[in-house]
């Protein structure tokens, strides 16, 4: 105590005032810092005894508290994070360009970066774009396949690069950035952006084709599908207001989607009413050309309308039918796997590991150096960049890896695929099994890539003794998932040196002299800090030569005395060992002991949180609650949201319908193939071995609109037939062979625009995948729904209505005699 006094005022420098005349002020300083190690030595500690005499004074490094490898090589490890709402890929720039002028100036020294979290967005953004680029090259080859004239070609092909910029506008505009999500949007948009001009232009086509002269024709074939281009954009438009209010992950992360999407088809009708028959009026076609392709037009054509006329006959056994297909494809949302998100390679692995409360820095070391031997073997072939370990940054204890993965086309295996392979070896190695995970577009997994959750309570013992019994139960139910790890671990090996304070005062020790002996004795107590020009280097007092090597040296210690005599440590205290929690957790401020575990690929989230929900209501006292954490708890908040959104999304577009059309029949007749077109995506889903995720789920919610825009066009012309007199028979045949063209060329054309998405590899393309596998399987099989579900239903249900013509006649007579 008295030597750690002393060094207290080692760096003694504090100020005195100043001086003060009519011309100058002066500073003043009292300063008796010491700034070497001789100097500190030789201050007195008493009479004529110097720190130098009872004590060696030398500058020496810290000890370690950690260590930072890389591939196995000791080195110094630095990591950026990034602050909320900054750009990744500015950052990465800033970062690569600043390592090349740090490689310039200490050409001594070798910089690695070993991870770059851009590198998954920047390869993710490459493969949306040239995703973007291939829809718009086929679109338009699907238009002159169609319309077989390159000039005719041009006025719906000229739609898609002025509605791109629009969105792009409207990205800006709205603070959206070029992202995955955006980008993705736009890939989708582009089959879309087309559908309306495809419509205008083969009407005015159709016109022309009747003998009205160009101006003509691009007015009354305007006119004439003027209604069906608004009400498909409301109802496009309107099938994202849902998903823009949900206040969840899913919300945030699709809210920019949903908006750039309806932005995009909001903008492509504008275009499509105004530029296209415009530019249409001032086309010369040729009429009666050769097109290599009308014969397979005519062919289909034929075979339709043979069809649909059969099926109207036999309307109620086609309903029947449709309605058996329907439940035998809707069965199958059951046999899907219901996940968070997909399985992602975002080319990155993580492994994470904990070793027993209570052991060393070396100890952990040695069980790291295991982890990276079975580590390096991809390294020499090729499939992993690097191995960066970090042992005991947060606590002794715990080791943790990154390891980034080689290029998406340079490596042999998938990020899962290694995973796999590194779990078993990783796994059994004795006191600290490491577990290797991925993370996810959210960045909501668990230690190691498994599920979280927590139990609370009011007594950790109490909340300690449920949780083993809940992992026992858990690991019964679920074995796929065992081992479960619990956080709270009283095994923390604690030696509590209990002071007699009457004793220590009877003796003349003090309490504060009892713990600086303790900390000096055993890891060195920080005095104070001396600064030494730019530096501060902290003076550590400590016993030399390992004075406690063994719980039993605390007792052999001497404490001075207020007289300056040392008394035995034994004399005033005395010393007990036990185990105790290295940690105390809360969740949402109550006490909480955390659970988690492993997640394979044979088992998906859905059947995890929903078993651990039932384990729970069956086994956990009075007291104690569940609370998932992390992906889990995300997985639970969306389910729930995602649903409320189908019905929400339904409802929307239903009553936008009912407003336009100014019939509710009419409206029901066109959602009614709605949940026929949705259950054809579940049979998508199911035959691709898709699993229904987040972005499935929001494909689901677009496809409502889509299905919805295509029987818009069927049920609207047949509307305006029937205002000119037909029956509802003669009207709704008429409009399915009138509008199977324009039907056929806006599907393929969105068809294709999801092609790219189904068919892309590399960087983000789980994500593609699902969202184009929705869109295509779902609306592939959904147009034959459209095509003779449609009719069918308006042929049962428009009976039951009087044509608009009728109501305006009425309403006319009514003025006129008013």
């Amino acid at each position: 105590p008295d030597i750690a006094n002393v060094l207290r005022q080692a760096p003694f420098d504090v100020p005195a005032g100043s001086l003060k005349s009519s011309d100058q002020q002066v500073i003043v300083r009292a300063d008796a810092t010491s700034i070497s190690a001789e100097q500190v030595a030789d201050i007195i500690v008493r009479d004529d005894t110097r720190i130098g005499d009872v004590a060696a004074v030398y500058f020496g490094p810290a000890d370690p508290r950690s260590f930072v490898r890389l591939n196995g090589t000791p080195v110094i490890g630095m990591e950026i994070i990034r602050q909320a709402q900054s750009n990744t890929i500015e950052i990465s720039d800033e970062v690569l360009t600043l390592i090349e002028r740090m490689r310039v100036r200490f050409p001594e020294m070798e910089f690695t970066l070993t991870s770059d979290d851009a590198q998954f967005i920047r390869s993710s953004v490459d493969e949306v774009i040239n995703s973007l680029l291939l829809t718009v090259m086929l679109v338009v080859i699907t238009l002159w396949v169609f319309i077989g004239s390159w000039r005719a070609t041009l006025v719906p092909a000229f739609a898609i690069p002025v509605a791109l910029i629009g969105s792009l506008a409207q990205i800006w505009a709205l603070g959206f950035s070029i992202n995955i999500l955006t980008l993705l949007a736009l890939v989708l948009a582009t089959g879309l952006i087309v559908d309306d001009a495809i419509v205008v232009s083969e009407n005015i086509q159709r016109q022309r084709g009747l003998g009205l002269g160009r101006r003509a024709a691009a007015v009354i074939g305007t006119r004439e599908v003027f209604f069906a281009v608004v009400a498909t954009t409301a109802v496009l438009a309107a099938v994202f207001v849902p998903i823009a209010f949900l206040p969840s992950t899913a919300g945030r992360l699709f809210r920019e989607f949903g908006g750039v999407l309806a932005g995009a088809v909001i903008i492509s009708s504008f275009v499509a009413l105004s530029l296209v028959p415009a530019l249409t009026s001032k086309l010369k076609l040729k009429q009666g050309g050769f097109h290599p392709f009308a014969k397979v037009g005519h062919a289909l054509a034929n075979i339709y309308k043979r069809s649909i006329h059969g099926v109207l006959k036999h309307a109620w056994l086609t309903f029947f039918a449709c309605l058996l297909v329907a439940a035998g494809s809707g069965a199958l949302y059951f046999n899907l796997d219901n996940e968070l998100l997909p399985t992602e390679d975002r080319g990155k692995i993580r492994i994470f590991a904990r070793g027993p409360d209570g052991v060393g820095l070396n100890f952990m070391d040695r069980q790291a150096v295991q982890m990276e031997d079975i580590l390096l073997p991809y390294v020499e072939s090729g499939d992993i960049e690097s191995i960066y370990t970090v042992v005991g940054q947060w606590d002794p204890n715990i080791v943790f890896i990154t390891v980034p993965l080689k290029h998406w086309d340079e490596r042999n295996f998938s990020q899962q695929e290694i995973i796999n392979k590194i779990r078993g070896p990783l796994g059994n190695i004795p006191g600290a099994a490491g577990y290797p995970g991925g993370s996810n577009s959210l960045n909501l997994r668990g230690q190691g890539g498994g599920i979280e959750l927590a139990l609370l309570g009011q007594d950790y013992l109490e909340i300690f003794k449920a949780a083993q019994n809940f992992s026992a139960e858990i690991e019964k139910a679920l074995p796929e998932v065992a081992p479960v790890r619990i956080s709270y671990q009283p095994s923390q090996p604690q030696l509590r040196v209990n002071i007699d304070r009457r004793r220590a005062e009877e003796l003349g020790v003090s309490l504060s002299d009892i713990s600086i002996t303790l900390r000096a004795a055993i890891n060195g107590d920080d005095i104070a800090d001396l600064n030494i020009g730019d530096q501060s280097i902290p003076i550590m007092l400590q016993a030399q030569n390992q004075t406690i090597t063994n719980p039993s040296d605390l007792a052999n210690l001497y404490v001075g005395d207020r007289n300056g005599q040392l008394v035995p440590l034994s004399s005033v205290a005395t010393i007990t060992e036990e185990g105790v929690a290295a940690e105390l957790e809360r969740h949402a401020q109550r006490r909480a002991i955390e659970l988690s575990m492993e997640m394979p690929d044979d088992i998906t989230i859905a059947e995890v949180v929903n078993k651990i929900r039932e384990i729970s209501e069956q086994n956990l006292p009075a007291g104690i609650s569940l609370a998932f954490k992390g992906e889990a708890l995300t997985f639970e908040e969306t389910a729930n949201e995602v649903l409320i959104t189908y019905i929400l999304a339904f409802l929307i577009v239903l009553l936008v319908l009912a407003a336009q059309f100014e019939s509710v029949n009419s409206a029901i007749v066109v959602m009614i193939t709605v949940p026929f077109g949705i259950t054809s995506a579940i049979l998508a889903l199911y035959l691709t071995g898709t699993s229904l995720n987040i972005y499935s789920q929001i494909g689901l919610v677009m496809l409502i609109g889509l299905i919805a825009k295509n029987a818009i066009l069927l049920v609207e012309f047949a509307d305006q037939l029937r205002d000119k007199g037909r029956s509802v028979r003669e009207a709704v045949e008429e409009a399915a062979l009138v509008r199977l063209r324009p039907i056929a060329m806006t599907l393929v054309s969105t068809l294709l625009g999801a092609l790219p998405l189904i068919l892309s590899t590399g960087a983000g393309a789980e994500a593609r995948n699902a969202i184009g596998w929705v869109v295509f399987g779902g609306l592939a099989l959904a147009v034959l729904f459209t095509l003779y579900l449609t009719p069918v239903i308006y042929l049962g249900l428009a009976r039951f209505t009087k044509p608009r013509g009728d109501e305006s006649k009425l309403l006319a007579e009514e003025l006129e005699k008013a």
